[in-house]
């Protein structure tokens, strides 16, 4: 696995390096070609915790997580810990997905504009590619998200998949 380590607010030492490529390799059981991934690792400092995001994008997903904790070592050790998790809970599903159909790429590029007037901090730019309800939950899951846009492969709708209190899906619908 390839590894693109920035830090914000907080320098990124060669100990810290190790420690993340080292705990992250990990990984590497899960992926078939895992030579050819990149792992996107943001190390940010806010107030007193120290903030690890790490991204994985691969042909048919997005591993997404953040893990916060005053110390930088155990947000390391728990965000390994949370993807690990996150892939065994939905390995099946991808699996019976990729292999009933190919799961498209999901293209996002991140534009970082804040200005103390807005309200709106981050903004996305993403690509709907027309995919179905249970590959909007998978894609959704991964990336911890609690709601997921996409273009539904049947209706040609632009929906909203969210995920409601109680642990179930609901859906809004564009006309």
């Amino acid at each position: 696995m390839k590894y693109l380590i920035r830090g914000q607010k907080i320098e990124i030492t060669g100990a810290i390096k190790d420690y993340v490529e080292s705990k992250i390799s990990r990984l590497d059981k899960y992926f078939e070609n895992s030579d050819e991934i990149e792992a996107n690792v943001l190390i940010k400092v806010v107030g007193r915790d120290q903030i690890i995001e790490v991204t994985i994008p691969t042909k048919h997903f997005i591993l997404r997580n953040e893990v916060a904790d005053q110390d930088l070592y155990a947000a390391i050790d728990k965000i390994i810990d949370k993807l690990e998790r996150q892939i065994r809970k939905n390995k099946e599903k991808i699996n019976k997905k990729i292999n009933k159909t190919i799961i498209k790429d999901f293209d996002y590029d991140l534009v970082d504009e804040y200005s103390e007037d807005e309200f709106i901090v981050k903004r996305k730019n993403i690509e709907l590619k027309p995919i179905d309800e249970e590959e909007a939950i998978i894609q959704m899951e991964m990336l911890g998200h609690s709601f997921f846009a996409f273009k539904d492969i049947k209706s040609g709708k632009i929906c909203i998949l969210y995920k409601r209190k109680n642990g179930n899906y609901g859906i809004i619908e564009t006309e």
